[in-house]
């Protein structure tokens, strides 16, 4: 785990360089909005009513969406965990920030959002998963989860006691430190910044006592490219280790015991999938424990009796269930959670002048293209979910399908709170979207997946989207372009790259994408750059972090020229 270290000398002398943390002349300290910022991890934005309700009702994180607006084309600019919350802590893009990928360390030199907050006289505080750094810069106060968190009694890095272990479900628990600080630390004079950070939904999915036995027997319906088999796409689609029946563990994903699995002769898909079971059911006690066993044992009961008979396709159809069964049951908390959360803030007059953003730190597979995970710019993947109420600036019930990004978070709140941003911050504000007050220009986002070769292998690669086409760029042990026309292919599964119906708008793709790259500071040299520091890691460790095609990651250590040029 990477460690923040001090900066505070050169913050200061930054500030009095830039200006930044101070408030604007027109607006005071007692008149800045409040801000709540609501972040589950990998919450696919299929999983939210207010999008699509096939799948779950989720009427609280709804609420929002009612009291404010919905953005239907928020993305992200790396769809991995620790890149993405860098680029929302910085307002700059991972190639800047230095976090690529969950590898590389973040740049402790880079100023965050928060610490200009507090700064500039906000309350500041955290609470959650923030997945990288002991010590989150610029919060007066945080209780963090190690890494990725426990779903059962985790442990938290705190500011004031040290590490601690808390009993129950890390779900209620993270709204239960949040709702005490609103209550008992926060000084009800002055402003705030709320970081509310869910663990969940992430992987390995473990719903709440009270909601397994109801989506234990619950079954959803499938997308209909759960047997996508990538014909209309190149390598990348084809070799990515993301699919549910090969890829996903059986142990720590489908919840089979490693008993089970012995005695029906199911190989593990990689070397933690029996671990994954035993750190995360085996952390239960006995109380938690038989509630979790009185609604699973049933389910591998009739596993067990089914298996010797089903056929690929069964199997398939079978872990898309129990797949959709724990991570719909984990936003089931997540949901409930959240409404504790407003129904605070309107009990305690605090909802009139308080931005509340629900978001997630990438999108996710729901079994679309057969897969999970994220990593891809495809839209499941690099599209977020993204909600925000601000009760008087905010029209209720509006919606906005302008491309924006988590880029784009920390100029907002420092714009809505009036203070000076950063000259080097590379997002926008949203406020002209929010409040019909400016103008936005934005019409093309950047995108570049880096963390490749790697655990699901999806291959390195740059992208340019609008809200009519995608033009991705694949690079290192591949160099395959991909246009998709998301208005006429919305499950996005035909590559028009090579259609001469496509010649103009490729050739237009091509000029903006490198007016981009340009804008944003990228190019294949920082990429090169990158690519041979992670490569050298892996060598030296003598491991290729979780890739299976053994004969691929061969073939990739042998030829190390290879690049994004």
């Amino acid at each position: 785990m990477e460690k923040y270290t001090s900066i505070i000398a050169g913050f200061l002398l930054f500030l009095g360089l830039t200006g930044c943390g101070q408030a604007s002349e027109e607006q005071s300290t007692s008149d800045r909005p409040n801000i709540v910022f609501i972040m589950s991890d990998d919450h696919a934005y299929q999983a939210i009513s207010a999008y699509d309700n096939t799948l779950i009702e989720t009427p609280n994180i709804d609420r929002i969406a009612k009291m404010g607006m919905l953005f239907t084309n928020a993305t992200v600019t790396n769809s991995i965990c620790a890149p993405s919350r860098a680029t929302i802590l910085t307002g700059k893009h991972s190639h800047i920030n230095g976090k690529v990928d969950n590898h590389f360390p973040f740049d402790t030199t880079n100023v965050t959002f928060p610490q200009i907050f507090q700064e500039a006289g906000y309350q500041t505080a955290m609470f959650g998963k923030l997945h990288f750094g002991n010590s989150p810069k610029g919060f007066d106060q945080f209780k963090i989860l190690p890494g990725q968190g426990k779903y059962y009694n985790p442990n938290f890095i705190t500011r004031n006691e040290g590490n601690i272990r808390v009993e129950g479900y890390v779900t209620d628990i993270i709204t239960d430190m949040t709702l005490n600080w609103l209550e008992n630390e926060r000084k009800k004079d002055d402003p705030f910044l709320l970081f509310y950070l869910h663990k969940a939904p992430h992987r390995e999915w473990l719903p709440a006592g009270r909601h397994v036995e109801e989506f234990t027997k619950r079954s959803f319906p499938e997308p209909p490219t759960l047997f996508d088999d990538y014909s209309g796409r190149g390598r990348a689609a084809h070799e990515a280790e993301m699919n549910l029946l090969t890829d996903m563990h059986w142990a720590g994903d489908s919840k089979i015991p490693p008993a089970v699995m012995d005695e029906l002769g199911i190989a593990p898909n990689s070397s933690w999938d029996k671990a994954a079971f035993d750190g995360e059911v085996g952390r239960m006690n006995p109380e938690q424990r038989a509630v979790w066993d009185a609604s699973y044992n049933p389910m591998i009961e009739d596993f067990k009796k089914a298996y010797p008979n089903m056929t690929d396709t069964d199997k398939m159809k079978w872990r898309y269930q129990r797949y959709m069964q724990d991570y719909l049951g984990t936003i089931k908390a997540v949901d409930e959670n959240v409404g504790r959360v407003l129904d605070y803030l309107e009990a305690n007059g605090l909802m009139e002048n308080t931005i509340i953003v629900y978001t997630s730190d990438q999108g996710f597979y729901l079994g679309e293209h057969g897969w999970f995970d994220k990593r891809f710019v495809y839209d499941e993947s690099f599209k977020t979910p993204l909600l925000v109420a601000w009760p008087g600036k905010v029209a209720p019930g509006s919606t906005t399908n302008e491309m924006v990004q988590n880029l784009d978070f920390a100029q907002t709140f420092l714009a809505a709170a009036g203070i000076e941003a950063p000259k080097d911050m590379q997002g926008e504000s949203l406020l002209p979207l929010l409040t019909g007050e400016g103008e936005w220009t934005r019409d093309a986002v950047y995108y570049h997946y880096y963390e490749y070769p790697s655990v699901h292998m999806v291959k390195r690669h740059y992208a340019i989207v609008t809200k009519e086409y995608k033009l991705v760029h694949y690079y290192f042990d591949a160099d395959e372009w991909e246009l998709i026309d998301r208005i006429n292919d919305p499950m996005e599964l035909k590559n028009v790259y090579d259609d001469p119906a496509y010649a103009e708008i490729q050739a237009e793709l091509h000029e903006k994408l490198d007016d981009l790259r340009e804008k944003y500071g990228d190019n294949s040299e920082i990429s090169q750059k990158y690519l041979e520091e992670y490569l050298d890691f892996l060598q030296e460790r003598e491991s290729y972090a979780g890739g299976k095609n053994t004969e691929l990651l061969d073939k990739i250590f042998d030829g190390r020229e290879l690049s994004d040029k």
